[in-house]
C-alpha cells in the first residue's frame, strides 16, 4: 500500500537560488513553518478528540515538529537571527485550504491529505536545500529533515486510511496532488519553505 503520491511539479530552480541567496530569511520562515506544523498536528487532537486511533501519532508528530523548531532556532541563535515578530500567513497553505470540502468527514479527510501533501513538498524542498548548501553540518541537518518530512507525509495518509476507504483516499489524494502542483506553479519565488 502506497502512503503518498509523488509530487507532480518540481520546485523551480529559481526557488532554491532565492533560498541560498537569503538563507537567514529562509531560516526565519523555516522556524515559523515548524511551529505551525506542530500546532497543526495538535489542532487535529483538539478538533477530533474522538479519533482515538490517530491521537498518539499526532502527539508524536507535534513533538517531532517542535523539536525541529528548536533545532532551527538553535541554528538561528548561532547566526544571531531573531524569530519573526509575528507568524505570517502562508500563501501555500491558504491556497490549499481554499479547496477543502465543507462536510465534517470530507473536511477531516482533506485536512489530513493537505498535511500529507505539505509534508511531501517540504521533503522535496529540504532535499534541494541539502543538495545546494556547502556547509557540511547544514547539509546533514537538512538531509535529516528531508527524511523526517517524507515520513510525516506517509503518516497523514495512513491516518486517513483509518477512517476512509482506500480507493476514496487515493482518488482524493490524486486530486490534491494536481491542486498542489498548480498552487506551487503560482507561488511567488521567495526565500520561504512554501
Amino acid at each position: 500500500m502506497k502512503l503518498n503520491i509523488d509530487i507532480r511539479y518540481r520546485s523551480p530552480e529559481a526557488w532554491i537560488h532565492a533560498v541560498i541567496a537569503n538563507f537567514d530569511k529562509f531560516l526565519q520562515d523555516h522556524a515559523d513553518c515548524e511551529r505551525k506544523a506542530s500546532a497543526m498536528a495538535l489542532s487535529f487532537v483538539a478538533k477530533y478528540p474522538d479519533r482515538l486511533e490517530i491521537i498518539p501519532e499526532l502527539i508524536d508528530t507535534a513533538l517531532e515538529e517542535l523539536e525541529h523548531f528548536k533545532l532551527v532556532y538553535q541554528l538561528m541563535e548561532k547566526r544571531n537571527i531573531l524569530l519573526p515578530a509575528s507568524m505570517s500567513e502562508d500563501p501555500y497553505i491558504k491556497a490549499l485550504l481554499s479547496h477543502c470540502h465543507h462536510g465534517i468527514n470530507e473536511r477531516f479527510m482533506d485536512r489530513l491529505l493537505i498535511a500529507s501533501v505539505a509534508e511531501t513538498r517540504g521533503a522535496e524542498r529540504f532535499s534541494m536545500v541539502s543538495d545546494h548548501l556547502e556547509d557540511a553540518e547544514l547539509k546533514k541537518f537538512y538531509k535529516i529533515l528531508w527524511v523526517s518530512e517524507a515520513k510525516h507525509g506517509h503518516i497523514y495518509v495512513k491516518m486517513a486510511l483509518n477512517y476512509f476507504d482506500e480507493n476514496q483516499v487515493y482518488k482524493r489524494l490524486d486530486r490534491w496532488m494536481d491542486i498542489e502542483a498548480e498552487v506551487v506553479k503560482n507561488l511567488e519565488i521567495r526565500p520561504a519553505l512554501h
